[in-house]
């Protein structure tokens, strides 16, 4: 089933609450590592998140910021080569870069 814009959003904002109270943090204290008013905090858990920097800066504050990178993941590889493309690139990305050796005597 789909579900609409403000449904989403009030899913998020349930999730943002079970997220704080597992943590054991209170919607002040969270409020305020988050940089944002306490009434501000308690709507977005109330009706989910109403711009995406708070999104952001909530996820931040409840340490869950990676899964944010993963709301929009690629599209499938339409062939092998070009997945065989993307492993390179993730691969190139991961290795870590030195700095070129000294020659002796330098």
């Amino acid at each position: 089933m789909l579900k609409t814009s403000e449904e989403l959003r009030q899913d998020l904002g349930q999730a943002i609450r079970a997220r704080r109270l597992g943590q054991r943090l209170s919607q002040e204290e969270a409020a305020k590592r988050a940089g944002m008013s306490l009434s501000t905090w308690r709507r977005m858990e109330a009706y989910g998140p109403s711009s995406v920097e708070h999104l952001v800066d909530a996820a931040i504050t409840l340490r869950c910021e990676e899964g944010l990178s993963q709301l929009f993941p690629p599209p499938a590889a339409s062939s092998l080569d070009e997945l065989l493309q993307r492993q390179a690139a993730m691969a190139d990305r991961k290795m870590p870069k030195r700095a070129p050796r000294r020659k002796a005597g330098s």
